[in-house]
Parts: C-alpha cells; structure tokens; sequence
C-alpha cells in the first residue's frame, strides 16, 4: 500500500470523527457577571460591575491574574490583587469564580518552599495538589477543645526551664530587630525532630536573604523533612503577603485535624500588620491609631484563635503557634505589640541589653510569661524551675544596686557569684538544642550551686562535662526523665552527685591557678 493511499484514509477517518462530533454537539448559552477595571493601584484595583459579587471572592484579571473582593461599595468594589499589576490596565474584563481563595494542602507540601497560593518557590518538581482548603475558616469551637496538657520542648534550657510552651499554644515572641527572635524559633523547629511534629515556617515580608539563610538552616539540620516553608518575599504585593498567614494557617489545620501536632511560626506579624495597613489606606478604608484600620486586632485573633489543642474524639491534634512581632526601641507597649500580647498566652521577651553583652538566646526571664505552660511541663522541671527562677531575678535586681557601691555583704556576694554562673549556663549556641535530661541535670547542679567555684570561663567545659558524664552513668534516668516520670529523692542525689564527679578536674584545675596566682 502506498503512502498516499494511508494518508487518505487517515484524512478520511479525521474528516468522519469529526462530523460526528459536530453532529452531537448542541451549544449552550452560559450566563457569567463580567465587570470592568476602573482604576488600578498599588497591589489593589477598582471595579465596575458585578452586582452579585460577595465579600471575599476571588476575582481572574486578564493574564491569569486573580485578586480578592475587599471592599463591597455601591458605585465601586475594593479589590487586592494577588499578583504583579503592571500589565492590567483601566477597560480590561473582570471575571467571578465564585469561589474564596483556597489553597493546596497535604504531604506533598512537606519539605518545599511555596507561596500562599501553593506555586512553588524552590524550583523542585510540581506539586501534587491532594486538597484545598479556603484561607478563611472558622476557629474550633470551645467544646471541641482540650486542655493544653502536653509541653512543645524548644531544646532551649532558658525557655523549657522558665517560659515552658505548650502544645496548642499561643506563645509570642517579642523584641527589638536582630536580637535573635527568629533563631529561637528556628531553634524550636530543629528540635522537633523524632517528636512526630509537623512544623510550617511562614515568612512575611522578609528579605529573600534572610529567608534563603532560615531555609537553608532548616534544610542542613534536616528539619525540612517534616517542615514546609510559606513565603512573601518583601518585594511580593502587599495582597500577597496579607493572606500568607493565613495560609499557613491552613495547610497547618489539615494535619492537626488528622492527629498532629503541628507548629507554625508567623515571621512576622509586624510586617503583615504594616501589609494590611497599606491595603486598608490604598482602599480608602478610614485610619484609626496609628493610621491602621480599625479591624487590625481582629485580622491578628481571628488567625490566631485557630490554634489550640482538639479533643481526642476530634483525633488530638494540636496547633501550636509562635508569632513573632518586631519592637522599636524596646516599646513593648505600641499598639501592635500589646495587641497581640492580649491575644497570646504569653511571651519570650528578647532584650537588646543582653544581646549586646552576648547572653545568647538573649531572653529576659522577668518579661517573659507563660500563661499555659507551667501545667504542661516534664515532671523533673518542676524541682529547678522555681528555685532558678527565684535565684535569677534576685541576682538581676542586686546585679544593678551592686555597681553603686562595693561594699557587700557575704550574702549578696554568693547572690551575685550564683546569678553570673546561672546566666552562663542559660546561654547556648544557636542551633544547638539540649535534650531535656541533659538540661535537667546541668540546671539541678546549677540550683545545688555546683559551679559557684568555677571560673566564668570555664563554665561552658564543665557544663559539657556534666551532660556526658550524666548520660554516661545513668542511661535509665535519662530516659524515666524524658518519659515525664518524677524524680524521687534518690534520683536528685545520683543527679547531683554525677555533677560533683564530673566537675571535679575544674575545681582542682581553678586550685592550681590560685595558688600560683599566690606566689
């Protein structure tokens, strides 16, 4: 057969397909809402038209462009736009989806850096989309709630000791820039690991420098296995950095209502309030303090409220959340600071003071609170946390008479020895988490005042000694103490004696230095 022969009977085969598909074909007329731009901002558009539109619907401009229903006026509608405007002009159509915004949840999202609107950020395969969910829910009922019970452990000895987070949570964290609010949170992440936790860092409005680091520390301890990355760039429309938390939010909801435990850190919610006010003032929506609307608590609470802890008929999962907010000058009573204070269960304040003198993770324990956490923490902090606490506040308020005067007596001396050495052992490496039997023993010799006669710089070494040493002679311990088991009285005296044994050689090493200091 030649080859003209079987192209002609494929052109024949195509010609009879394709009248019988015409011949079943029967148009149908669809009615659509078209509405016209009027005018176009800066992350935000005016439009005619759309007389059934509700509030909060999502909109497609041309070029694939989508925006939200923001503010439903009669001549007019308030829309934010999701995307670069530059190429939409005054005329152009507008479309109704009749749908909310709704976002891509599920395990696929696990390890990747995305948007709020689920388009990939890090340039790894497309996502398998399994669901999705609209950015707007309602919080769990109260009845649907159980009590925060369980502790959410940061790895770090300052905040696990005396500023315990549970999960379910709202724990804030507050302080002025670069005092170190994001390592403590990143911190908080890399210690979930083994602990059957899904973690969701949403970054709001930050340099891609400062994201592209914070990833990249996730990825190299391996917490983005379990973590997904939420991003809006600085330079992304305001529209999308408004809605990435709740986002975040979202895809966070999904594995708590499959029995997760879930953490989300919003960085931050500063930028995200400046976001809204941007929109709020573009859209012509009336200022109020400080030029923000008169709706910014309820953006921040009605996110927030989504957080908790579901009963075990729901599955028992829990979500916990760590918002980060930005301060000015250490004013931790501007408007958008106490705001959130009053929503949270309590704070981590980071004092610029401290970081300056290089006490790391920079944590001011008598401005930090937590509300929920005490009820949630190991059985075994209970022996420290109050006397440390107590012996900690006491050397900061003589630390500051101390410089007026150098006449002191024998019990302020000890006072002020202690708290020199109870600061150095809060301090510790970023990145770095302890695991709660270790921090358990070092804080109990420190209560026990085992390091008063060592050198200030040799705390960090004997420190180390004691954790190895401890887990080292008392493996079973080690473990009753993770287990959330209490302590006996024979169990705080092997603690403290492994402490003795293991500081010993710097006692002896600081005899040396005296005596030859003495001649």
């Amino acid at each position: 057969m030649t080859s003209d022969r079987v192209l002609e009977r494929v052109l024949d085969a195509t010609q009879s397909t394709f009248n019988s598909v015409l011949d079943e074909y029967r148009p149908r007329l669809q009615v659509r809402e078209i509405g016209r731009v009027k005018s176009v901002g800066e992350g935000i558009a005016s439009v005619s038209g759309l007389p059934n539109l509700k509030i909060n619907e999502l909109l497609q401009f041309p070029g694939n462009l989508f925006g939200i229903a923001f503010n439903l006026d009669p001549d007019e509608i308030g829309v934010i736009l999701l995307g670069d405007s530059d190429r939409l002009e005054a005329g152009d159509e507008v479309y109704r989806t009749g749908n909310e915004l709704k976002v891509p949840v599920g395990e696929s999202l696990l390890g990747r850096a995305i948007d709020a609107t689920g388009r990939s950020l890090d340039r790894g395969e497309p996502i398998q989309v399994e669901e999705r969910r609209s950015i707007e829910r309602e919080a769990p009922a109260i009845m649907d709630r159980a009590p925060v019970t369980v502790p959410l452990q940061t790895g770090l000895k300052v905040v696990d000791a005396l500023i315990p987070v549970g999960r379910g949570q709202r724990e804030l964290i507050v302080g002025d820039r670069q005092t170190g609010k994001t390592a403590i949170a990143l911190d908080t992440i890399v210690n979930q690991r083994d602990k059957n936790a899904i973690c969701i860092y949403c970054a709001i409005a930050q340099r891609n420098s400062a994201v592209a680091k914070a990833i990249s520390t996730l990825r190299e301890s391996g917490a983005m296995d379990y973590t997904i990355a939420v991003v809006a760039g600085g330079e992304d429309p305001p529209g999308l950095q408004y809605i990435t938390p709740y986002a975040a939010t979202t895809m966070g909801e999904y594995f708590m209502e499959r029995g997760h435990d879930v953490l989300v850190v919003y960085d931050d919610l500063t930028r995200h309030a400046w976001a809204y006010r941007e929109l709020s003032l573009l859209l012509r929506r009336p200022p109020g303090r400080e030029a923000y609307p008169g709706d910014i608590f309820y953006i921040h609470s009605r996110m927030l409220e989504r957080s908790t802890h579901l009963r075990d008929e729901l599955g028992g999962g829990s979500l916990t959340a760590l918002p980060i907010v930005e301060t000015q000058a250490q004013n931790i009573s501007a408007y958008i600071p106490t705001n959130l204070i009053s929503i949270t269960d309590g704070q981590i304040y980071l004092s610029p003071d401290l970081f300056q003198k290089a006490v790391l993770p920079a944590v001011d324990v008598g401005k930090s609170v937590s509300r929920v956490g005490g009820k949630t923490q190991i059985a075994a902090y209970s022996h420290v946390s109050g006397d440390l606490r107590l012996s900690y506040s006491q050397f900061q308020e003589v630390e500051v008479f101390a410089r007026f005067g150098t006449q002191l007596d024998e019990d302020t001396r000890q006072t002020l020895q202690r708290g020199r050495r109870v600061r150095e052992i809060l301090k510790q490496p970023e990145s770095q988490p302890i695991p709660v039997a270790e921090q358990i023993a070092v804080l109990m010799a420190a209560n026990e005042g085992i390091f008063d006669d060592i050198p200030l710089d040799r705390i960090e070494d004997a420190e180390n000694a004691v954790r190895e040493r401890t887990i080292d002679r008392h493996p079973d311990l080690c473990d009753r103490i993770e287990n959330s088991e209490k302590l006996s009285d024979d169990d705080r005296q092997s603690l403290v004696e492994v402490a003795g044994d293991a500081i010993a050689p710097f006692l002896d090493d600081n005899e040396v230095e005296n005596s030859a200091d003495n001649d």
